[in-house]
């Protein structure tokens, strides 16, 4: 993938972060769909909204995108967990699954 350098821009301060953008030969996966129970739909929204906290935070108090800021190793370790909160949720069949199964009982 190539990256591109694009200007946030906020009332307070202008932050240049790299983008990335999409390869011109990418393939388009499916990502399968996930069946997210009640506790773990309550763990992706309370981790999601501390990743936008954190990450609110940083921009506004003018954060530099260096490695070793604490605020940012949060935010990755924070992302990790959302990540793995999701992964863990069982793989949900998809409609051709579904009508394949239906007609081998049928």
């Amino acid at each position: 993938m190539q990256t591109e350098d694009r200007v946030v821009a906020t009332p307070i301060m202008h932050v240049s972060l790299p983008v990335l953008a999409p390869a011109a030969d990418a393939v388009k996966v499916r990502t399968p769909r996930r069946r997210i129970n009640r506790e773990a739909g309550h763990a992706l929204e309370i981790l999601g909204h501390a990743i936008e906290y954190l990450a609110d935070e940083f921009v506004h108090e003018g954060g530099s995108l260096r490695a070793g800021e604490p605020r940012l190793d949060a935010i990755q370790l924070l992302m990790a967990l959302n990540r793995q909160v999701y992964f863990a949720c069982p793989v949900s069949p998809g409609l051709g699954s579904r009508l394949r199964g239906w007609f081998q009982r049928h």
